[in-house]
């Protein structure tokens, strides 16, 4: 009974992936148009497993498909610093001090973001804090001996789906607000899919040998805006961090 269970989780998960017979409106180069604004309605951002709600930070479901049980498979040491994480969040969180938000956090905070395509590169916009994305997609390589707080993002097609390899990613960029979190080993691999006209399918597989047990999988949806009016606004994240500090003085 444990296996059967198990072997229908696993068929849930992949389920959407499966039953993708949608297909995208295309660029003029031919290739799927993932272009428009988009924006997730769930509570990734706030934690990626299930987590009940606290002060300034509502409930919400998991958005880990595997493993089937939808928590993060951390070592041991790096479960309690999860938990020392999520104590010092306040302080210790650097997206409180606008840094710039790492990958895959950046594609599901609470605002909104605009793809655009060209042959060369894909570029995701992020109206927090003017953060800026660049998929390169020339078949070129990730450089070596650097990192960057939005990691090294390269990108290919595989039919429908836009499949960018990210690695080189800043150690200090955490997953979401509740301190989970990650090292200097981080790689990840996204799936983007346009699985209906209004829908992306977002997936991002992430392993890193020294802070978790296996490989785990994240999956949720984005929605496009359909507004007439949409655009991108402005989110000045340090101007307001000196006028809250010129109001506390």
């Amino acid at each position: 009974m444990r296996y059967r269970n198990a072997v229908l989780c696993s068929l849930i998960a992949v389920a959407p992936l499966v039953a993708q017979t949608y297909k995208a409106p295309r660029t003029a180069e031919g290739k799927p148009d993932l272009q428009g604004i988009w924006q997730v309605m769930n509570t990734a951002a706030v934690n990626l497993e299930d987590h009940v709600a606290t002060l300034d930070m509502p409930a919400g479901r998991s958005v880990i498909v595997d493993p089937p049980d939808g928590k993060i498979p951390y070592l041991p040491a790096a479960a309690q610093q999860q938990k020392e994480n999520f104590k010092n969040r306040a302080k210790a969180d650097l997206l409180n001090q606008c840094y710039i938000p790492g990958v895959p956090r950046v594609m599901y905070l609470p605002f909104p973001m605009q793809i655009v395509q060209t042959p060369k590169y894909v570029l995701i916009a992020s109206e927090f804090a003017h953060s800026l994305r660049m998929i390169y997609m020339d078949g070129s390589k990730h450089p070596s001996d650097v990192d960057f707080w939005i990691g090294d993002s390269r990108g290919h097609w595989e039919g429908e789906t836009l499949v960018v390899d990210v690695a080189n990613n800043n150690p200090e960029t955490w997953f979401d607000r509740s301190g989970n979190f990650h090292s200097d080993a981080l790689h990840i691999v996204e799936r983007i899919t346009r699985t209906e006209p209004d829908l992306l399918t977002y997936e991002a597989r992430i392993e890193d040998s020294k802070t978790f047990t296996r490989p785990w999988t994240i999956r949720m949806l984005l929605y496009r805006h359909r507004e007439p009016n949409a655009k991108l606004l402005e989110y000045e994240c340090n101007v307001y961090l000196e006028d809250a500090a010129k109001e506390n003085r």
